[in-house]
């Protein structure tokens, strides 16, 4: 959606299309079903792309992995970041990857939610093959932040591994409505917003890219 506020377009018209192994109800485009790493092996198929962006599941790479540990659960997602971004360079096509913080990008710029007026901060790292340039965190302005994940409704709690004291973290969204606000999304069930990014990210990085003609 961030790439289609900003304008990227193929001939006169916005062409998108995403893929992935999920059902894809919620996605307002063109959607395909299927193994991204079957389709990142077809380079004829992947240089009809101006733009080609990828979001590897995170869970293996996020600070919240130890939390689901201490909690006695395990992610069951696979970590398939080093088999697309390999693919992606392999292509030779322009390419945006994202992931979380911790993760083992490279050259990477960090955008935060803060800097779009957000009410969420959402750091998140992006590696591209273009020059990019990130944002500033401006978490004093924006105050507490609402937080799109785990439970909705749920209260973070838990003891300081530093100073031993019991504290309460920031708050969860309460509703759905707070959430998709929160996150500047309002297409998305609870499930779905807790895995997403911002669209302002990507819009950021798309008029970037467009400023710069380098796709578009």
């Amino acid at each position: 959606m961030g790439y289609y506020l900003a304008g990227v377009k193929l001939g006169q018209t916005v062409d998108i299309t995403g893929i992935d192994l999920k059902h894809g109800r919620s996605y307002p485009f063109e959607y395909i079903r299927k193994d991204v790493l079957e389709v990142l092996k077809d380079d004829d198929y992947l240089k009809q792309f101006d733009l080609i962006n990828a979001s590897p599941p995170c869970q293996t790479h996020s600070r919240a992995k130890h939390l689901m540990k201490a909690q006695g659960n395990e992610t069951k997602k696979l970590d398939l970041l080093p088999e697309v971004t390999a693919a992606l360079i392999k292509s030779g096509q322009p390419y945006v990857i994202e992931n979380v913080v911790g993760s083992p990008l490279k050259n990477t710029i960090m955008l935060c939610g803060s800097a779009f007026g957000l009410k969420v901060r959402r750091h998140r790292l992006f590696e591209s093959n273009i020059a990019l340039i990130g944002t500033v965190c401006n978490h004093k302005e924006q105050g507490k932040p609402i937080g799109v994940y785990g439970a909705l409704g749920d209260q973070p709690q838990g003891r300081n591994l530093k100073t031993g004291e019991y504290v309460y973290g920031g708050r969860i969204a309460q509703t759905i409505d707070e959430a998709s606000d929160a996150m500047g999304i309002n297409w998305m069930k609870w499930g779905e917003l807790k895995e997403a990014i911002p669209p302002a990210y990507t819009q950021y990085i798309g008029e970037q890219i467009i400023r710069n003609k380098q796709v578009g």
